[in-house]
């Protein structure tokens, strides 16, 4: 769906990735020996995952499955080639030999007979389609340079075979196809760097056995001498196409590319170069490019408007005469890019205006400030002089209304990071915190925000981005826990951080000291306690590790709660922990268990404020920290009277939730006993507990 990928490695594995986290949600391998030999899908009916191992094997598992050789196993008659999953509909299963069968008619019996349509042929793509409540398959094979088109009906089980005209010296690389209006519209990347159209109508009468499919060309790759060598493709809209491959000029060494061309001009709108390489594969699902780029999955926001003749021309001409184009890839991240491709329906004198705007620079400064656009303002942010950029800035956060905010910061914000990063004077510190304040962002959104934050030492920002980013990578979350933890409490007194978490529990005025609560701890009592650990301390080292006072100053203290209201995976974090210092990681536990002895002083384990830590971050965080520095903290001498003082306050909580568990029986007694009788306005009851 939009927020989730099911991804299938070449060989072995399948991972379920949730895109707004970055993160994934589940990965399941074949065991050593077996291959997965087509991707693996979703049911959407029954929402368990289809693969198809060693061409004839098939799983079927749910999500709570861990082992793929204890799921449902099925194998087959003949090979697979691809299964299709189609919303509201069985998933259907093509087989090598051209046979199709619904997934449901499949099990029923998985060794029944498969009709080979395509003996000397071999299937080179496919697709599934539902037009109205009919599901429809279409697959393209070769045989001897000839391709032959397949369109499989399955309420009236017919299946009509095509030809594809033939083209001279080439040969297609790619498809991709569309219906609408009872029409398939088929594109074919061809080998020459183009790409055609191929119109195939649903409705055939003619008995003709095998109909020649004449194409007509849509797109030629190339643009002011360069060449694109296209290997997938994908169709975003009736004027743009998306093409992955290598962007070759004369002379110069080719770069793969992301680009998007618009059709109805024959222009190239935009271009992004991708200098880790990729598996020459991209998917595009509700307005979201996917793509392998290095050893990472990349997933690109786009947004296409109406195209226009003046908007083409606009940045046909940026694109030649400048190194910024009006989508602005360059200073865009790539995690999540947003492609904004203006609309204008004629060319008036407002679409001439901003035309000359994109090619004459100078002028942007003279525009007036009610009529600022996005592509303006990033033109701005790349050189102009700060005063010019905060006042644009303030335009933008003026505008509660803007339609798109999301694709609109999704530009703004990374481009002010380019910019941070190459000149290090420029930092719109009140900009970024109103940002993040005012609107619902992500870390996805704006992934090298945290990243300068880090290294401008902006204690505020990371706070907020903290508190509010739902999907922060752990390794982030760690560098921020680093820095926290090694910055001097009196450096922290001077910078500017919300003490909301912290301070009605920790007294601000009393030299950083937590305020002692006469409050009858949850069944800890020191004095009980003081012999039941051999080792003997001094008094100022109990002091300091029996969680009374906080070992931390009340800013240091808000940071780190912000650090543990942040979402986390345990399988990922804990490499990151382990390289904690080994003073960082006593102090950290140190303050952790100051939290819990706080948290224990509540009736209801709740510590006041606004985003305090919950008594089940606090215990996470310290069996993590304690998972990650074991060894480190039984070794070091300074951290022997906090494990110490840790172990006796665990036991004196077991010791006395385990007496509330003798009596519970009796108390639940007392409650029944309490609903049956009718009290009167006085009188005394004795009750025996035995």
């Amino acid at each position: 769906d939009s927020d989730h990928v099911l991804l299938t490695d070449r060989g072995r594995t399948a991972t379920l990735f949730k895109v707004s986290d970055q993160k994934p949600l589940g990965c399941w391998s074949v065991k050593h020996g077996q291959m997965i030999t087509c991707p693996v899908v979703c049911n959407f009916e029954t929402h368990e995952y289809i693969a198809v191992h060693d061409d004839k094997v098939l799983r079927i598992w749910g999500d709570e499955d861990v082992n793929l050789d204890k799921v449902f196993k099925a194998t087959l008659s003949a090979d697979v080639y691809r299964i299709h999953s189609l919303p509201h509909g069985e998933p259907l299963v093509l087989f090598k030999g051209g046979g199709v069968r619904t997934l449901d008619v499949l099990l029923e019996a998985p060794q029944q007979e498969i009709e080979n349509f395509i003996s000397d042929e071999v299937i080179k793509w496919s697709e599934a389609f539902l037009e109205g409540q009919e599901p429809i398959l279409i697959f393209a094979t070769e045989k001897d340079g000839d391709y032959f088109i397949y369109i499989q009906k399955f309420k009236l089980n017919i299946l009509h075979k095509y030809k594809l005209e033939q083209q001279e010296s080439s040969n297609p690389l790619s498809f991709t196809a569309y219906i609408k209006n009872q029409i398939i519209t088929l594109l074919c990347l061809y080998s020459d760097d183009s790409i055609y159209k191929v119109l195939i109508p649903l409705q055939q009468h003619s008995e003709e056995e095998e109909q020649i499919l004449s194409k007509s060309l849509l797109l030629k790759l190339s643009v002011s001498g360069s060449v694109l060598k296209g290997t997938s493709f994908a169709v975003l809209d009736k004027d743009h196409v998306a093409v992955l491959g290598s962007l070759t000029a004369f002379g110069e060494e080719s770069k793969e590319c992301l680009t998007i061309w618009n059709t109805k001009f024959q222009t190239l709108q935009t271009s992004k170069e991708l200098p880790l390489g990729t598996s020459g594969q991209l998917w595009c699902y509700g307005e979201k490019f996917f793509f392998t780029h290095g050893k990472v999955l990349t997933v690109i926001i786009y947004k296409c408007e109406t195209s226009s003749l003046a908007a083409a021309v606009g940045k046909l001409k940026d694109s030649q005469t400048s190194d910024v184009s009006f989508l602005n890839w360059n200073t865009l991240s790539e995690e999540e890019l947003v492609v904004s491709l203006q609309s204008q329906q004629s060319v008036t004198p407002k679409s001439e205006s901003k035309m000359t705007l994109r090619s004459r620079r100078s002028s942007v400064a003279k525009v007036p400030p009610d009529t600022l656009t996005v592509g303006q303002l990033l033109l701005d942010i790349k050189d102009s002089a700060s005063a010019v950029v905060e006042e644009g800035l303030k335009q933008l956060l003026s505008k509660a209304q803007m339609p798109d905010v999301q694709a609109t910061i999704g530009c703004v914000i990374p481009a002010l990071i380019n910019r941070c990063k190459t000149d290090p004077m420029f930092y719109p510190q009140n900009f970024l915190v109103q940002l993040i304040q005012k609107r619902e962002l992500s870390y996805s959104l704006c992934p090298d925000l945290m990243a300068v934050a880090l290294e401008k030492k902006d204690m505020h920002l990371l706070q907020l981005c903290l508190q509010r980013f739902p999907d922060i990578p752990e390794e982030i979350t760690y560098a921020c826990l680093k820095l926290f933890l090694s910055i001097s409490d009196d450096y922290l007194e001077r910078t500017d951080v919300n003490l909301d978490s912290i301070i009605c529990y920790i007294d601000i005025e009393s030299n950083n000291k937590g305020v002692k609560n006469e409050i009858v701890e949850n069944g800890f009592n020191t004095e009980l306690e003081e012999d039941s650990c051999d080792t003997t301390f001094t008094k100022e080292t109990l002091l300091k590790n029996d969680g009374e006072f906080c070992p931390v100053g009340p800013q240091k203290a808000a940071l780190l709660n912000a650090v543990l209201h942040s979402a986390y995976s345990e399988t990922f974090l804990l490499p990151h922990l382990k390289d904690l210092p080994a003073q960082q990681a006593v102090l950290f536990l140190r303050y952790l268990h100051y939290l819990y002895v706080k948290c224990s002083e509540k009736i209801n384990t709740t510590l006041p404020g606004v985003l305090s830590p919950t008594i089940n971050q606090i215990m996470d965080w310290m069996c993590l920290l304690l998972d990650a520095h074991f060894t480190v903290m039984v070794m070091l001498p300074e951290a022997k009277g906090l494990l110490s003082s840790l172990h006796k306050f665990v036991r004196a909580q077991v010791r006395f939730y385990s007496e509330l568990n003798k009596i519970e029986g009796s108390l639940q007694e007392l409650q029944r006993l309490k609903l049956q009788k009718d009290s009167q306005a006085y009188s005394i009851e004795v009750l025996e507990l035995i």
